[in-house]
């Protein structure tokens, strides 16, 4: 959609808005208001999904379950081949992760009967 906006125009409605929020943050402070936090997208890593489910479920998982369930609880579609590898990158580094079948992972804390240590 191509639109007939100038950037000398945008410029000047971002200017102007600008102008308005710290206005509006000047009549904040006089009056003694706290001042709003700006609120902040709070994201998880794919490893840190991944983490959160084997922690979750306490058993060794097959990478296609791991992927399933990050489609529900995180409304995220895993790429197999991204997560494959960067499991066996983090197995090779010993960090969180160990494989004990292929393509089937748990967390080093748990052992291999699923419950946490």
């Amino acid at each position: 959609m191509e639109t007939n906006f100038s950037e000398e125009l945008l410029n000047l409605h971002e200017s102007l808005l600008r102008a308005q929020l710290n206005v509006v943050r000047q009549i904040r402070k006089e009056a003694g208001l706290q001042e709003l936090d700006e609120p902040k997208e709070k994201r998880m890593s794919q490893m840190d999904m991944v983490y959160d489910i084997l922690n979750q479920t306490q058993k060794p998982m097959h990478v296609n379950d791991i992927i399933s369930i990050a489609k529900d609880k995180f409304d995220v579609e895993l790429d197999k081949e991204s997560i494959v590898s960067a499991l066996a990158k983090r197995v090779k580094r010993q960090d969180r992760f160990i494989k004990i079948a292929p393509n089937t992972f748990t967390l080093i804390a748990q052992d291999l009967g699923g419950e946490g240590k």
